[in-house]
């Protein structure tokens, strides 16, 4: 059975591109024109991976995917922003309220093509962590839940700071550099802007407390308990 992909966008005519592309390679394509819509369709169809745009009327798209990533059977649905805007702090707002990548505009077919096989194959090759990793008494980490208590307390964590969280949490006193991080927690393809990591570690660490991430300058982090 083919992937299915929701395109969500605005433009009748990027709309009609991508899907024209995608449908070439034997995706199972379905389209949306505004976040409204998106809710629904994506609901109805259960996409494996949603391009979704930023800017568009009714909600947009960090809007359509914090809904979608409040319900659980989009948890793990790949949702990829396409977006002509490159600031930090869009890419910041996008990944916290649980994008996977950014795809920018222009849209050339070869580049779209290869990110979407790189991120359904990232997908179905996912290192396997801990379900479930208790760290003292003091801090839970559920991977299947996405949930994080602290003093039995649960701590709202958006989709990348959980699973930075529970990357650095899996191996207590490792040092990760800051490559195999972006690696693992952004994928490979992913460019993000150089603040993004520290923008996360820094809202990480205001939930759970300074002491549990550490810098290891020149290098990356180590979570210690």
């Amino acid at each position: 059975m083919s992937e299915r992909i929701l395109i969500v966008d605005d433009e009748p005519d990027i709309l009609e591109f991508i899907a024209y592309n995608l449908k070439k390679e034997g995706y199972e394509v379905h389209t949306a024109a505004d976040g409204g819509q998106a809710l629904q369709v994506a609901v109805e169809c259960r996409p494996n991976l949603i391009l979704l745009d930023i800017m568009m009327p009714v909600f947009d798209g960090v809007e359509v995917c914090r809904q979608l990533r409040a319900l659980p059977q989009f948890q793990q649905t790949i949702i990829a922003f396409l977006t002509a805007r490159d600031e930090d702090y869009t890419q910041i707002a996008a990944l916290d309220s649980g994008g996977d990548d950014f795809i920018n505009k222009p849209i050339r077919p070869k580049v779209l093509l290869s990110r979407i096989k790189a991120l359904l194959r990232r997908k179905s090759t996912t290192e396997e962590l801990p379900d479930q990793t208790e760290l003292g008494a003091d801090l839970i980490i559920d991977r299947l839940k996405y949930q994080v208590f602290l003093r039995g307390e649960p701590i709202e964590l958006p989709r990348k700071e959980f699973e930075l969280l529970h990357y650095l949490a899996s191996k207590p006193g490792r040092v990760f550099k800051r490559e195999e991080i972006y690696r693992h927690v952004w994928g490979p393809d992913i460019i993000v802007g150089n603040r993004t990591m520290d923008v996360h570690i820094r809202k990480i660490r205001e939930k759970i407390g300074t002491h549990y991430i550490k810098t290891v300058k020149g290098i990356g982090y180590r979570f210690d308990f």
